[in-house]
C-alpha cells in the first residue's frame, strides 16, 4: 500500500489555486507602479478584508488567515503572474535571486530607492530578464550568495517613500 505525503494531498490542479492565494495574488495585482507592500502588509489587508472586526492574532499571523510568512509562500510558488517585484520583505532589501530584475522594474517604475555605497553587480546565476520570477520554484538560489561573493552592497526600496498602504494614490503621485 502507498502512502500519501502530506504535500501531494494539498496539491492542487495546475488551474486550480487555494482561495488564499488567488487572494494573494490579487492584492499584489492592485499595488500601483512605482509602490510596495510587505509581505506583512498583504497580510493584514487580507485578514481586513475578511473579518475587519476581528481582533489581531498574536505572533503577527493577522486575524487569522495568514501571516507574512504565507503570503511570502504564495509568492514563492505562483508569484511570477503578477508583479512580484511589488511585494518585499519589510527592511526593503531586494528578493535574494531575483535582484536584476526587481531593481531593474523599480528603476523603470520610478520605485523609490535607497542608494547603497557601493552597489554590486548582480550574481552570475541570475538569468536574464523574462517570464520567470518567484513562482518558478528555481532550487539552488541561495539566500546571499551573491552578497558574499561580491562584498558589495545592492540599493533596497526606501520603504518610507514606497510604501502603498491601498489607497488609490493622488493624481501624478510618483511615489
Amino acid at each position: 500500500m502507498r502512502r500519501m505525503s502530506r504535500e501531494s494531498e494539498e496539491r492542487t490542479e495546475p488551474d486550480e489555486l487555494p482561495d488564499y492565494a488567488e487572494r494573494v495574488l490579487a492584492v499584489a495585482e492592485r499595488i500601483p507602479p512605482g509602490r510596495v507592500m510587505t509581505y506583512g502588509d498583504v497580510a493584514e489587508w487580507l485578514a481586513e478584508e475578511l473579518d475587519p472586526q476581528a481582533p489581531p492574532v498574536a505572533g503577527g499571523g493577522g486575524r487569522g488567515v495568514g501571516g507574512p510568512r504565507q503570503v511570502g509562500r504564495v509568492m514563492a510558488l505562483y508569484g511570477s503572474a503578477v508583479p512580484w517585484w511589488r511585494v518585499v520583505r519589510a527592511d526593503g532589501a531586494l528578493l535574494p535571486g531575483h535582484e536584476r530584475r526587481a531593481l531593474a522594474r523599480y528603476r523603470a517604475e520610478g520605485t523609490p530607492l535607497r542608494e547603497a555605497a557601493r552597489a554590486r553587480p548582480a550574481p552570475e546565476s541570475e538569468p536574464a530578464d523574462g517570464a520567470d520570477g518567484p513562482g518558478t520554484a528555481r532550487r539552488g538560489a541561495g539566500r546571499g550568495r551573491g552578497a558574499a561573493r561580491s562584498g558589495g552592497a545592492l540599493p533596497r526600496v526606501d520603504m518610507r517613500r514606497a510604501r502603498w498602504d491601498g489607497n488609490p494614490p493622488p493624481p501624478g503621485d510618483r511615489a
